[in-house]
């Protein structure tokens, strides 16, 4: 595969791997009844948010690249329902979305890359509609890690820099040589352990 091509996917399967654990670092903060609170009745709880993320990963990434990725199918309107019921339910409705994405992005190689994907009859290059589902997921987790800290307010463990200690995290930063890294390659070794 070519380096560009080869390093652009890895780099893109580090990132969704990073989404992936803050969601879980997310959920590990919180009660089972905390994953299911809702703000207001029209609001979306954490729950919820973890239902639509595995219908857009399953309706996407299923036979990516021979298939338009809004399936037939899918019901994305019961996806804001509250159709979760226990932390078990949530977690194997999660995994299920990523397992399909993780497995759509290992079939892809030098020899497809150049294939337009279509999304509601609207093509894509496959770089494209990478992109739009790593967007699409990071602003649903960002909604999940803030729901996660407005529900703990001082409890919650911070999952990226701490308030206040950005100069100390900086200093040890710089006091390594300049070196070829992920930014994610810290978070996923320390979950790796």
């Amino acid at each position: 595969m070519g380096k560009i091509i080869s390093e652009y996917l890895q780099s893109v399967n580090k990132q969704f791997q990073y989404y992936k654990l803050l969601g879980e670092k997310t959920f590990s903060q919180l009660s089972d009844d905390q994953l299911f609170h809702k703000a207001s009745e029209e609001s979306n709880s954490i729950a919820i948010i973890v239902n639509h993320l595995s219908g857009n990963m399953l309706s996407r990434w299923t036979n990516f690249l021979s298939e338009d990725g809004e399936k037939s199918w899918r019901k994305r309107d019961k996806e804001f329902e509250d159709l979760i019921k226990t932390r078990n339910e949530l977690r194997h409705t999660w995994e299920m979305g990523w397992n399909c994405l993780f497995d759509a992005m290992d079939s892809i190689d030098e020899n497809n890359f150049d294939q337009e994907i279509y999304i509601r009859n609207q093509g894509h290059t496959i770089t494209e509609a990478i992109n739009r589902q790593l967007a699409h997921y990071a602003y649903h987790v960002g909604q999940i890690v803030f729901i996660g800290q407005m529900i703990k307010k001082g409890d919650w463990q911070s999952l990226s820099i701490p308030k206040g200690n950005s100069r100390i995290y900086n200093q040890e930063k710089f006091s390594k040589a300049k070196h070829k890294a992920h930014f994610t390659d810290e978070y996923l070794k320390d979950e790796q352990k």
